[in-house]
């Protein structure tokens, strides 16, 4: 099972990143979906996730409003829209896949990992 996030980078304040996350090895269909960050010094959070169909999303309230989560399950592939990004958004951003949709940590399969700085 491989996740690979990509779409992190260097950005102003009040700017937006798209981030993919390309899976292979695993039915992607069958999997529930989240990112999450994690900021020098401090533990990994939950961003956002969606369930198996689309149908269903959640995001931390730090995002809500200013981001976006979505999947194609013919490509395989889940995504996320942050706009007016914050110097506060600085982290590295993982993709995970699990079998339930859930805010936690516990999700089955996570993926390298994409920086994204924020610079006011």
């Amino acid at each position: 099972v491989q996740l690979q996030a990509s779409g992190g980078g260097l950005v102003q304040a009040g700017g937006s990143l798209s981030f993919s996350c390309a899976t292979s090895g695993l039915t992607f269909s069958s999997y529930a979906m989240g990112w999450f960050r994690q900021a020098p010094g401090k533990e990994r959070e939950f961003v956002a996730g969606i369930s198996r169909t689309g149908g269903t999303t959640y995001y931390a309230d730090s995002v809500k409003g200013r981001c976006t989560i979505s999947r194609d399950n013919a490509k395989n592939t889940m995504y996320l829209q942050m706009n007016s990004l914050k110097p506060e958004d600085t982290a590295v951003y993982y993709c995970a896949a699990g079998f339930t949709l859930t805010t936690s940590r516990s999700y089955a399969y996570w993926g390298q990992g994409t920086q994204v700085t924020v610079s006011s």
